[in-house]
Protein backbone atom coordinates (compact mmCIF):
# COMPACT_ATOMS: atom_id res chain seq x y z
CA UNK A 1 0.00 0.00 0.00
CA UNK A 2 2.76 2.47 0.94
CA UNK A 3 4.55 1.76 -2.36
CA UNK A 4 1.38 2.47 -4.34
CA UNK A 5 0.89 5.73 -2.43
CA UNK A 6 4.51 6.63 -3.11
CA UNK A 7 4.15 6.01 -6.84
CA UNK A 8 0.92 8.04 -6.83
CA UNK A 9 2.69 10.89 -5.01
CA UNK A 10 5.51 10.92 -7.59
CA UNK A 11 2.98 10.97 -10.44
CA UNK A 12 1.04 13.83 -8.80
CA UNK A 13 4.23 15.88 -8.35
CA UNK A 14 5.22 15.37 -11.98
CA UNK A 15 1.65 16.05 -13.11
CA UNK A 16 1.45 19.31 -11.18
CA UNK A 17 4.84 20.38 -12.52
CA UNK A 18 3.62 19.54 -16.04
CA UNK A 19 0.48 21.62 -15.47
CA UNK A 20 2.69 24.57 -14.46
CA UNK A 21 5.05 24.09 -17.42
CA UNK A 22 5.49 27.02 -19.79
CA UNK A 23 6.91 24.91 -22.66
CA UNK A 24 5.55 21.37 -22.56
CA UNK A 25 6.78 20.47 -26.05
CA UNK A 26 10.44 20.81 -25.05
CA UNK A 27 10.39 18.84 -21.78
CA UNK A 28 13.34 16.43 -21.70
CA UNK A 29 11.53 13.34 -20.37
CA UNK A 30 14.58 11.14 -20.92
CA UNK A 31 16.71 13.34 -18.67
CA UNK A 32 13.92 13.45 -16.07
CA UNK A 33 13.66 9.65 -16.16
CA UNK A 34 17.42 9.35 -15.69
CA UNK A 35 17.31 11.64 -12.65
CA UNK A 36 14.39 9.74 -11.12
CA UNK A 37 16.31 6.50 -11.60
CA UNK A 38 19.39 8.11 -10.03
CA UNK A 39 17.29 9.06 -6.99
CA UNK A 40 15.96 5.52 -6.59
CA UNK A 41 19.41 3.96 -6.95
CA UNK A 42 21.00 6.45 -4.54
CA UNK A 43 18.35 5.93 -1.87
CA UNK A 44 18.34 2.16 -2.27
CA UNK A 45 22.14 2.05 -2.09
CA UNK A 46 22.37 4.28 1.01
CA UNK A 47 19.53 2.65 2.96
CA UNK A 48 19.42 -0.96 1.79
CA UNK A 49 23.01 -2.10 1.18
CA UNK A 50 25.81 -2.84 3.67
CA UNK A 51 28.21 -0.57 1.76
CA UNK A 52 25.69 2.26 1.86
CA UNK A 53 25.27 1.82 5.61
CA UNK A 54 29.05 1.90 6.05
CA UNK A 55 29.27 5.10 3.99
CA UNK A 56 26.56 6.78 6.08
CA UNK A 57 28.21 5.64 9.31
CA UNK A 58 31.59 6.89 8.11
CA UNK A 59 30.26 10.29 7.09
CA UNK A 60 28.31 10.48 10.35
CA UNK A 61 31.44 9.69 12.35
CA UNK A 62 33.35 12.35 10.42
CA UNK A 63 30.70 14.98 11.14
CA UNK A 64 30.52 13.97 14.81
CA UNK A 65 34.29 14.36 15.11
CA UNK A 66 34.16 17.75 13.39
CA UNK A 67 31.39 18.77 15.78
CA UNK A 68 33.63 17.78 18.70
CA UNK A 69 36.39 20.00 17.33
CA UNK A 70 33.95 22.85 16.88
CA UNK A 71 32.57 22.43 20.38
CA UNK A 72 36.10 22.80 21.74
CA UNK A 73 36.29 26.25 20.16
CA UNK A 74 32.83 27.17 21.46
CA UNK A 75 33.74 26.00 24.98
CA UNK A 76 36.87 28.18 24.93
CA UNK A 77 35.01 31.42 24.17
CA UNK A 78 32.26 30.63 26.68
CA UNK A 79 34.87 30.41 29.43
CA UNK A 80 33.21 30.63 32.82
CA UNK A 81 29.65 30.78 31.51
CA UNK A 82 27.65 28.25 33.51
CA UNK A 83 24.62 26.64 31.89
CA UNK A 84 22.13 24.79 34.04
CA UNK A 85 22.61 21.03 33.80
CA UNK A 86 20.27 19.47 31.28
CA UNK A 87 19.58 22.79 29.58
CA UNK A 88 20.24 23.19 25.86
CA UNK A 89 21.18 26.61 24.57
CA UNK A 90 20.54 26.40 20.82
CA UNK A 91 22.79 29.31 19.90
CA UNK A 92 25.79 27.88 21.77
CA UNK A 93 25.25 24.19 21.09
CA UNK A 94 24.16 24.38 17.46
CA UNK A 95 24.50 27.71 15.70
CA UNK A 96 28.04 28.63 16.75
CA UNK A 97 29.29 25.41 15.15
CA UNK A 98 28.35 26.91 11.77
CA UNK A 99 31.46 29.09 12.13
CA UNK A 100 33.76 26.05 12.17
CA UNK A 101 32.04 24.36 9.23
CA UNK A 102 32.12 27.57 7.17
CA UNK A 103 35.84 27.84 7.91
CA UNK A 104 36.44 24.31 6.63
CA UNK A 105 34.53 25.08 3.43
CA UNK A 106 36.58 28.21 2.88
CA UNK A 107 39.83 26.28 3.35
CA UNK A 108 38.75 23.49 0.97
CA UNK A 109 37.81 26.14 -1.59
CA UNK A 110 41.16 27.90 -1.24
CA UNK A 111 42.97 24.58 -1.70
CA UNK A 112 40.92 24.03 -4.90
CA UNK A 113 39.57 20.74 -3.60
CA UNK A 114 35.89 21.73 -3.59
CA UNK A 115 35.91 23.67 -6.88
CA UNK A 116 37.43 20.73 -8.75
CA UNK A 117 35.01 18.29 -7.11
CA UNK A 118 32.03 20.49 -7.98
CA UNK A 119 33.26 21.07 -11.54
CA UNK A 120 33.60 17.39 -12.41
CA UNK A 121 30.43 16.27 -10.64
CA UNK A 122 28.58 19.03 -12.50
CA UNK A 123 30.13 17.92 -15.79
CA UNK A 124 29.05 14.32 -15.13
CA UNK A 125 25.55 15.43 -14.17
CA UNK A 126 25.24 17.38 -17.41
CA UNK A 127 26.36 14.35 -19.44
CA UNK A 128 23.90 11.88 -17.93
CA UNK A 129 20.88 14.20 -17.76
CA UNK A 130 21.29 16.31 -20.89
CA UNK A 131 20.96 19.52 -18.86
CA UNK A 132 23.15 22.52 -19.77
CA UNK A 133 26.49 22.75 -17.98
CA UNK A 134 25.68 25.99 -16.16
CA UNK A 135 22.51 24.56 -14.62
CA UNK A 136 24.28 21.32 -13.69
CA UNK A 137 27.22 23.14 -12.11
CA UNK A 138 24.89 25.42 -10.16
CA UNK A 139 22.89 22.45 -8.84
CA UNK A 140 26.04 20.75 -7.51
CA UNK A 141 27.48 24.01 -6.20
CA UNK A 142 24.23 24.67 -4.32
CA UNK A 143 24.71 21.42 -2.35
CA UNK A 144 27.87 22.85 -0.82
CA UNK A 145 27.42 26.61 -0.65
CA UNK A 146 23.69 27.27 -0.46
CA UNK A 147 21.51 29.64 -2.42
CA UNK A 148 23.23 33.04 -2.47
CA UNK A 149 26.81 31.81 -2.82
CA UNK A 150 25.89 29.36 -5.59
CA UNK A 151 24.20 32.08 -7.64
CA UNK A 152 27.17 34.41 -7.16
CA UNK A 153 29.46 31.71 -8.57
CA UNK A 154 27.71 31.84 -11.96
CA UNK A 155 27.41 35.62 -12.20
CA UNK A 156 29.58 35.72 -15.34
CA UNK A 157 26.99 33.50 -17.11
CA UNK A 158 23.94 35.59 -16.20
CA UNK A 159 23.82 37.34 -19.56
CA UNK A 160 23.17 33.90 -21.16
CA UNK A 161 20.24 33.05 -18.88
CA UNK A 162 16.75 33.47 -20.31
CA UNK A 163 13.69 33.22 -18.03
CA UNK A 164 13.58 29.41 -18.11
CA UNK A 165 17.27 29.01 -17.34
CA UNK A 166 17.02 31.62 -14.59
CA UNK A 167 14.11 29.68 -13.10
CA UNK A 168 16.14 26.45 -13.01
CA UNK A 169 19.19 27.96 -11.32
CA UNK A 170 16.95 29.76 -8.80
CA UNK A 171 14.99 26.56 -8.11
CA UNK A 172 18.22 24.63 -7.55
CA UNK A 173 19.32 27.27 -5.07
CA UNK A 174 16.02 27.15 -3.19
CA UNK A 175 15.98 23.34 -3.14
CA UNK A 176 19.47 23.11 -1.68
CA UNK A 177 21.09 23.49 1.73
CA UNK A 178 24.49 24.83 2.62
CA UNK A 179 27.13 22.34 3.79
CA UNK A 180 28.10 24.85 6.46
CA UNK A 181 24.81 24.26 8.31
CA UNK A 182 24.50 20.50 7.86
CA UNK A 183 26.40 20.10 11.11
CA UNK A 184 23.59 22.02 12.81
CA UNK A 185 20.91 19.89 11.17
CA UNK A 186 22.41 16.57 12.23
CA UNK A 187 22.46 17.65 15.86
CA UNK A 188 18.69 17.96 15.73
CA UNK A 189 17.59 15.15 13.41
CA UNK A 190 18.84 11.66 12.36
CA UNK A 191 22.03 12.04 10.36
CA UNK A 192 21.27 9.34 7.77
CA UNK A 193 18.13 11.14 6.58
CA UNK A 194 19.79 14.55 6.48
CA UNK A 195 22.67 13.19 4.40
CA UNK A 196 20.51 11.35 1.87
CA UNK A 197 18.30 14.44 1.52
CA UNK A 198 21.16 16.49 0.06
CA UNK A 199 21.58 14.59 -3.25
CA UNK A 200 17.85 13.75 -3.42
CA UNK A 201 16.89 17.41 -3.22
CA UNK A 202 19.45 18.33 -5.87
CA UNK A 203 17.89 15.88 -8.32
CA UNK A 204 14.32 16.76 -7.32
CA UNK A 205 14.89 20.47 -7.84
CA UNK A 206 16.26 19.80 -11.31
CA UNK A 207 13.45 17.38 -12.18
CA UNK A 208 10.63 19.73 -11.21
CA UNK A 209 12.31 22.85 -12.59
CA UNK A 210 13.12 21.10 -15.90
CA UNK A 211 9.44 20.27 -16.32
CA UNK A 212 8.20 23.73 -15.34
CA UNK A 213 10.86 25.60 -17.36
CA UNK A 214 12.45 23.34 -20.03
CA UNK A 215 15.60 24.64 -21.67
CA UNK A 216 17.46 24.13 -24.92
CA UNK A 217 20.67 26.07 -25.42
CA UNK A 218 23.17 26.57 -28.19
CA UNK A 219 26.74 25.38 -27.55
CA UNK A 220 28.07 28.94 -27.40
CA UNK A 221 25.57 29.72 -24.59
CA UNK A 222 26.58 26.71 -22.52
CA UNK A 223 30.10 27.59 -21.41
CA UNK A 224 31.02 27.26 -17.75
CA UNK A 225 33.55 29.91 -16.83
CA UNK A 226 33.74 29.61 -13.08
CA UNK A 227 36.49 31.01 -10.90
CA UNK A 228 38.02 27.93 -9.31
CA UNK A 229 39.82 29.50 -6.38
CA UNK A 230 38.72 31.71 -3.51
CA UNK A 231 39.54 35.41 -3.22
CA UNK A 232 41.86 34.66 -0.30
CA UNK A 233 45.54 35.33 -0.89
CA UNK A 234 46.73 32.86 1.74
CA UNK A 235 45.63 29.85 3.76
CA UNK A 236 45.13 31.93 6.89
CA UNK A 237 43.15 34.58 5.04
CA UNK A 238 40.87 31.78 3.82
CA UNK A 239 40.43 30.66 7.43
CA UNK A 240 39.61 34.18 8.54
CA UNK A 241 37.16 34.77 5.70
CA UNK A 242 35.41 31.48 6.43
CA UNK A 243 35.14 32.25 10.14
CA UNK A 244 33.65 35.69 9.44
CA UNK A 245 31.20 34.27 6.91
CA UNK A 246 30.20 31.54 9.37
CA UNK A 247 29.68 34.11 12.10
CA UNK A 248 27.38 36.11 9.83
CA UNK A 249 25.38 32.99 8.96
CA UNK A 250 25.01 32.02 12.63
CA UNK A 251 23.80 35.51 13.56
CA UNK A 252 21.42 35.65 10.58
CA UNK A 253 19.90 32.27 11.48
CA UNK A 254 19.60 33.34 15.12
CA UNK A 255 17.91 36.63 14.14
CA UNK A 256 15.50 34.85 11.79
CA UNK A 257 14.60 32.31 14.48
CA UNK A 258 13.84 35.08 16.98
CA UNK A 259 11.69 36.88 14.40
CA UNK A 260 9.85 33.82 13.08
CA UNK A 261 9.23 32.09 16.40
CA UNK A 262 8.05 35.31 18.04
CA UNK A 263 5.82 36.10 15.05
CA UNK A 264 4.42 32.58 15.08
CA UNK A 265 3.57 32.99 18.75
CA UNK A 266 1.80 36.28 17.96
CA UNK A 267 -0.19 34.67 15.14
CA UNK A 268 -1.13 31.76 17.42
CA UNK A 269 -2.34 34.20 20.07
CA UNK A 270 -4.58 35.83 17.46
CA UNK A 271 -5.90 32.57 15.96
CA UNK A 272 -6.57 31.13 19.41
CA UNK A 273 -8.58 34.23 20.31
CA UNK A 274 -10.57 34.09 17.07
CA UNK A 275 -11.02 30.32 16.62
CA UNK A 276 -11.30 29.22 20.23
CA UNK A 277 -7.86 27.84 21.03
CA UNK A 278 -6.88 26.66 17.53
CA UNK A 279 -3.24 27.39 16.60
CA UNK A 280 -1.81 28.11 13.17
CA UNK A 281 0.14 24.83 13.32
CA UNK A 282 -3.09 22.91 13.87
CA UNK A 283 -4.67 24.59 10.85
CA UNK A 284 -1.59 23.83 8.75
CA UNK A 285 -1.70 20.24 9.97
CA UNK A 286 -5.13 19.68 8.43
CA UNK A 287 -4.18 21.53 5.23
CA UNK A 288 -1.01 19.52 4.61
CA UNK A 289 -2.10 16.15 6.08
CA UNK A 290 -3.27 14.72 2.72
CA UNK A 291 0.16 15.49 1.24
CA UNK A 292 1.88 13.90 4.25
CA UNK A 293 -0.25 10.79 3.83
CA UNK A 294 0.56 10.53 0.11
CA UNK A 295 4.26 10.87 0.89
CA UNK A 296 4.00 7.69 2.99
CA UNK A 297 3.47 8.99 6.52
CA UNK A 298 0.97 6.82 8.49
CA UNK A 299 -2.54 8.30 8.64
CA UNK A 300 -2.40 8.53 12.45
CA UNK A 301 0.60 10.88 12.18
CA UNK A 302 -0.39 12.80 9.05
CA UNK A 303 -1.89 15.82 10.84
CA UNK A 304 1.10 16.39 13.13
CA UNK A 305 3.42 15.85 10.14
CA UNK A 306 1.41 18.30 8.03
CA UNK A 307 1.75 20.88 10.78
CA UNK A 308 5.55 20.62 10.67
CA UNK A 309 5.58 20.75 6.87
CA UNK A 310 3.46 23.88 6.83
CA UNK A 311 5.57 25.52 9.52
CA UNK A 312 8.67 25.01 7.38
CA UNK A 313 7.10 26.62 4.33
CA UNK A 314 5.81 29.74 6.11
CA UNK A 315 8.87 30.18 8.36
CA UNK A 316 12.05 28.19 7.67
CA UNK A 317 13.55 24.73 8.10
CA UNK A 318 15.15 25.50 11.48
CA UNK A 319 11.84 26.42 13.10
CA UNK A 320 10.24 23.23 11.73
CA UNK A 321 13.21 21.09 12.79
CA UNK A 322 12.93 22.43 16.32
CA UNK A 323 9.28 21.29 16.29
CA UNK A 324 10.19 17.85 14.93
CA UNK A 325 13.20 17.27 17.21
CA UNK A 326 11.25 16.41 20.41
CA UNK A 327 9.01 14.05 18.43
CA UNK A 328 11.89 11.88 17.20
CA UNK A 329 11.56 8.54 18.97
CA UNK A 330 7.90 9.15 19.73
CA UNK A 331 6.69 8.93 16.14
CA UNK A 332 7.34 6.19 13.60
CA UNK A 333 10.71 5.87 11.90
CA UNK A 334 8.98 6.33 8.55
CA UNK A 335 7.45 9.64 9.59
CA UNK A 336 10.77 10.80 11.04
CA UNK A 337 12.70 9.97 7.87
CA UNK A 338 10.17 11.44 5.44
CA UNK A 339 9.84 14.67 7.43
CA UNK A 340 13.60 15.04 7.83
CA UNK A 341 14.14 14.76 4.08
CA UNK A 342 11.29 17.21 3.41
CA UNK A 343 12.71 19.77 5.85
CA UNK A 344 16.29 19.63 4.56
CA UNK A 345 16.01 22.41 1.99
CA UNK A 346 15.55 26.17 1.78
CA UNK A 347 12.07 25.93 0.23
CA UNK A 348 10.17 28.60 2.18
CA UNK A 349 8.73 32.08 1.70
CA UNK A 350 11.79 33.89 3.06
CA UNK A 351 14.00 32.27 0.41
CA UNK A 352 12.08 34.09 -2.33
CA UNK A 353 13.41 37.38 -1.01
CA UNK A 354 16.93 36.04 -0.52
CA UNK A 355 17.19 34.68 -4.06
CA UNK A 356 15.51 37.69 -5.68
CA UNK A 357 17.80 40.00 -3.73
CA UNK A 358 20.91 38.07 -4.77
CA UNK A 359 19.93 38.10 -8.44
CA UNK A 360 18.96 41.79 -8.15
CA UNK A 361 22.50 42.55 -7.00
CA UNK A 362 23.91 40.81 -10.08
CA UNK A 363 21.40 41.96 -12.69
CA UNK A 364 18.58 44.37 -11.83
CA UNK A 365 16.38 43.28 -14.76
CA UNK A 366 16.70 39.58 -13.98
CA UNK A 367 16.14 40.27 -10.29
CA UNK A 368 12.77 41.82 -11.16
CA UNK A 369 11.87 38.71 -13.18
CA UNK A 370 12.68 36.41 -10.27
CA UNK A 371 10.49 38.53 -8.00
CA UNK A 372 7.58 38.21 -10.45
CA UNK A 373 7.63 34.41 -10.47
CA UNK A 374 8.69 34.04 -6.83
CA UNK A 375 5.53 32.19 -5.81
CA UNK A 376 5.89 29.78 -8.72
CA UNK A 377 9.47 29.24 -7.59
CA UNK A 378 8.31 28.32 -4.08
CA UNK A 379 5.63 25.96 -5.43
CA UNK A 380 8.24 24.20 -7.58
CA UNK A 381 10.71 23.93 -4.70
CA UNK A 382 7.99 22.55 -2.42
CA UNK A 383 7.04 19.96 -5.05
CA UNK A 384 10.73 19.02 -5.19
CA UNK A 385 10.82 18.54 -1.39
CA UNK A 386 7.70 16.35 -1.62
CA UNK A 387 9.33 14.29 -4.37
CA UNK A 388 12.53 13.76 -2.35
CA UNK A 389 10.64 12.81 0.80
CA UNK A 390 8.43 10.39 -1.13
CA UNK A 391 11.42 8.66 -2.74
CA UNK A 392 13.09 8.32 0.67
CA UNK A 393 9.87 6.96 2.17
CA UNK A 394 9.84 4.10 -0.34
CA UNK A 395 12.94 2.67 1.32
CA UNK A 396 12.23 3.38 4.99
Amino acid sequence: MSILLGVLSVLIVIGLAYALSNDRKNINFIGIGVMLLAQLITTWFMFMTPIGEIIIQSISSMFNKLIEFGQTGVAFILGGLVIEEGASVFFFNVLLLIIFFATLLSILTYLRILPLLIKYIGWGLSKITGLPKVESFNAVNSMFFGQSEALLAIKSQFHHLNDNRLYIVSASAMGSVSASIIGAYIQMLPVEYVLVAVPLNMFSALIVASIIAPVKVRPEEDVVDIKEVSDAKSFFEAMGNGALDGGKIALIVAAMLVAFIASLELVNWITQAIFGGVTLQQILGYVFSPIAFLMGIPASEAISAGSIMGTKIITNEFVAMLELQPLVGNISEKATGILTVFLTSFANFSSIGIIAGTVQGLDAEKGARVSRYGLKLLVGATLASILSATIAGLFI
